[in-house]
């Protein structure tokens, strides 16, 4: 599931008539870059929770992606009203297949190893009963993006608000495993921040981080969104 609904308010200065997943870098849209990720990990569905101007990734995409690696089939959950990203989950569960979801924040990318995340939940799952799973990148200063604080055995005890602390440390990559039984719970009676609502109350039941060393970057800002070409010419 890749979360496609955002408003892009901070970006809108730079990008005013389309999504922020539309946002072209090296002549295409960021969403390709998401979508090319997935499918080399040998993903072959994926729901794309739309909202503000969803019909032109519609129209872009169409219902199959198709690039030099393969085919993705698209299914579309589409918002009427701002739900937040927890309340999107919670609005596409009934089009989940499986008995765990992948979800991808889709303002951001992280290079993270998603066959390794994958057998990464599994284990956690079964040896510590974990419902999800997120990957994690190191970044020099956590003030812009809030902290990740880790126990030894790599469980998620606590997040720190941005801005409170500075330093280098880990921080939430934006791509996440989840047991699909977690999103028939979501209220859809008003908004939900799969971050700041979800994630917190999900803590008790057992969150644990996965860290990567792949390249990171959220092009959510005027300032971070002309990075993402250089970003885009390294990976390749």
């Amino acid at each position: 599931m890749i979360l496609a609904g955002g408003l892009g308010t901070r970006l809108r200065s730079m990008v005013s008539d389309r999504p922020k997943v539309l946002a072209e870098v090296l002549g295409r849209p960021f969403l390709a870059y998401l979508l090319d990720q997935l499918v080399a990990a040998g993903t072959k569905r994926v729901i794309l929770c739309v909202g503000y101007l969803g019909e032109q990734i519609l129209d872009i995409f169409g219902d199959r992606f198709t690039n030099n690696h393969g085919e993705i089939q698209l299914a579309y959950s589409q918002e009427t009203q701002l739900l937040g990203t927890g309340g999107a989950l919670g609005l596409a569960q009934p089009l989940v297949q499986s008995a765990e979801v992948l979800v991808m924040n889709g303002d951001s990318f992280c290079g993270v190893d998603l066959p390794g995340f994958y057998d990464y939940y599994q284990q956690c799952h079964q040896q510590w009963a974990a419902i999800a799973t997120m990957a994690l990148t190191e970044v020099p200063d956590t003030a812009r993006y809030g902290r990740v604080e880790l126990s030894s055995q790599g469980r998620v005890e606590r997040f720190t608000e941005k801005g409170s602390n500075q330093g280098s440390g880990w921080i939430n990559g934006g791509i996440y495993l989840l047991d699909a039984s977690l999103l028939a719970n979501i209220p859809l009676d008003r908004p939900i921040s799969l971050e700041a609502d979800l994630f917190p109350q999900w803590l008790k039941s057992g969150i644990y981080g996965y860290p990567s060393q792949g390249k990171f970057l959220d092009i959510g800002t005027p300032e971070s969104y002309p990075l993402a070409s250089s970003l885009f010419t390294e990976v390749s």
